[in-house]
């Protein structure tokens, strides 16, 4: 832009970058475009006033769109030292000192004039697949690591722990009879504070109740009858698994969850986290949530994976390699020829432990063994995205699964990984198959192959308790491969395990609520337990010096036939 004779004066653009106004009046000043610009100049002791002086001041025939208001006024004092807070969004390159009155002597909107388009064309970035669905989300055609954007949520979930709480927030926010932004798009799955005597925590379900009546929420998986789950038909079980069995989970797509493990939907091609009560509050009457974009590691998991892996052993060996705080605030995408050849549910396992790595999401590229399982679970259109081939990945790890061991994570922590053939002289008291983790029926399947493979009991008590109700049917169901015709369930009676309890999340969670008589695993004496669960810590199941080792079905089952932590090899080979 070309300005005529206006050697002493400020020119205060509102764009967002700087431009060169010409050799005979000071720089542009750099200035996002606010509200409240009169006000700040009015406190500097200028005074503000209107005119239609512009184009005396610059040629308007090359006049850009300035797409804000322009402020020209006539320094009548020294400059030099005048510049706004380095903190505002206004800051003043140095300009030639003369005296300054403290007059505007014109401001105006600016003549608009056709944009023209950019001589280099479009330029686009490459995007990993989490930044792409924070793109779609967000309606940005690009986004990089660390941009702040409000996200549109396609599923809230939430459950008996968190929605009472979120429920709170958002009529103290909303009002008492606002409405949530779409009652389709919210799941609600009481799952934890199920089987239990405790009325205080039976009321939780109560209220979930009264809000999905109130809200008429079309996916609402209750439970009345506590007594006999099988009377519940719309009972589901663990959130995280119901979630895929019912179909909520789809490519592409953004599914928020207060609950930590809800990043195990990224075994969709979606991005899925844990929020918390007041961000999920939020959403139900927005249906939006503010994110940061986070940077992704990519981890490349390629050659044949053994008959005694399973999807467990995979990640607790990233775990072991990045550590509990490796991916923290940070994407976790798993490709490679090992990823394409599993199951779903063996993604989900995958995807589930990423938290316990501090990520803030995991996520498998969708493929034809994603579509295939969602042919009977949705109707809904869906639209996957893949990471582009320039994509700028933080950190990428490379794994030969072939060479591959069974793993455990020793106590007190998901990372403290060892082989489980190191550990084959520490005695255990009790196993557990379950959680959303490892109690799915695959889980199952694989923890009855190895005892129909030993054809002995087991030596410590072995507890099951299948994720949902379909898992648990399942259990009694499916015959097991190579079994001629048994189910998991007489192949567990055989080997002396305890009958499957009723599908919940609660026994994972070892609440104090959990009836003793009910789950005789949380006795409060100090134990050492073989788990198919996620987490470790201190207290996490019963006493708070008891030891855990986190295990795949297989290292559990082979675990509980010799009362050691056992290598599964053993059975299998």
């Amino acid at each position: 832009m070309e300005l005529k004779s206006c050697s002493n004066d400020i020119v205060i653009f509102f764009l967002n970058s700087q431009t060169d106004i010409g050799p005979d009046c000071c720089h542009a000043i750099d200035i996002i475009t606010c509200n409240y610009w009169p006000a700040m100049l009015t406190s500097l002791g200028f005074t503000v006033e209107e005119g239609n002086i512009l184009r005396d001041y610059y040629n308007a025939s090359s006049a850009p769109s300035l797409g804000g208001l322009t402020v020209i006024y006539q320094p009548q004092k020294d400059l030099g030292s005048f510049c706004f807070s380095s903190t505002s969004q206004f800051s003043v390159n140095k300009c030639k000192k003369s005296a300054v009155s403290k007059k505007i002597v014109s401001v105006m909107a600016p003549q608009q004039s056709e944009r023209r388009p950019a001589t280099t064309g479009s330029v686009k970035n490459a995007m990993t697949l989490t930044e792409k669905i924070f793109s779609r989300a967000s309606e940005k055609p690009q986004l990089s690591p660390g941009d702040n954007v409000w996200v549109n949520v396609d599923i809230l979930m939430t459950h008996d722990v968190c929605g009472p709480g979120s429920f709170g927030i958002f009529k103290k926010e909303f009002g008492e009879n606002a409405k949530v932004w779409d009652r389709e798009k919210i799941v609600i799955i009481p799952d934890h504070y199920i089987f239990t005597s405790d009325e205080r925590a039976n009321r939780n379900v109560d209220i979930l109740r009264d809000f999905c009546m109130e809200q008429n929420i079309k996916y609402f998986y209750d439970i009345k009858d506590l007594g006999n789950f099988k009377a519940n038909p719309d009972y589901k079980g663990v959130c995280h698994i119901a979630l895929a069995q019912e179909g909520h989970c789809r490519p592409g797509e953004v599914l928020l969850g207060t609950d930590s493990h809800t990043c195990t939907a990224g075994a969709f091609g979606q991005f899925a986290t844990g929020i918390g009560n007041t961000d999920a509050g939020f959403v139900l009457g927005t249906g939006k949530v503010l994110l940061k974009v986070p940077p992704t590691l990519r981890f490349v998991l390629d050659g044949e994976m053994p008959d005694y892996l399973l999807a467990k052993d995979l990640i607790l060996q990233i775990i072991g390699e990045i550590s509990v705080a490796g991916a923290t605030y940070k994407s976790m995408e798993f490709v490679g020829t090992t990823v394409e050849r599993l199951s779903m549910e063996e993604r989900m396992t995958l995807c589930n432990m990423v938290v316990e790595a501090g990520g803030k999401n995991g996520v498998v590229p969708a493929d034809g063994t994603t579509f295939k399982y969602l042919e009977d679970k949705t109707s809904l259109p869906y639209e996957p995205v893949y990471s582009d081939e320039k994509a700028s990945f933080l950190s990428e790890y490379r794994f030969d699964i072939s060479k591959l061991e069974p793993l455990v994570a020793k106590p007190h922590s998901p990372d403290n990984r060892a082989l489980a053939r190191e550990c084959k002289d520490v005695k255990i008291d009790r196993v557990y198959i379950g959680s959303c983790t490892g109690g799915k029926t695959e889980d199952f399947l694989a923890a009855a192959k190895v005892f129909l493979a030993s054809g002995k009991k087991v030596k410590v008590p072995t507890f099951l308790v299948p994720a949902t109700q379909k898992v648990w049917m399942d259990v009694y169901t499916l015959p097991v491969p190579g079994s001629g015709g048994k189910t998991c369930s007489q192949i567990f009676e055989e080997a002396g395990c305890d009958t499957p309890a009723s599908p919940s999340c609660g026994c994972f969670l070892i609440l104090l609520l959990c009836n003793i008589s009910t789950y005789p695993l949380y006795h409060n004496t100090t134990k050492v337990c073989v788990s198919t669960t996620n987490r470790n810590f201190p207290g996490r199941m019963g006493h708070k010096e008891g030891q855990i080792y986190l295990a795949s079905p297989y290292t559990a089952a082979a675990s509980a036939l010799t009362g050691y932590v056992t290598d599964p090899r053993e059975f299998l080979e």
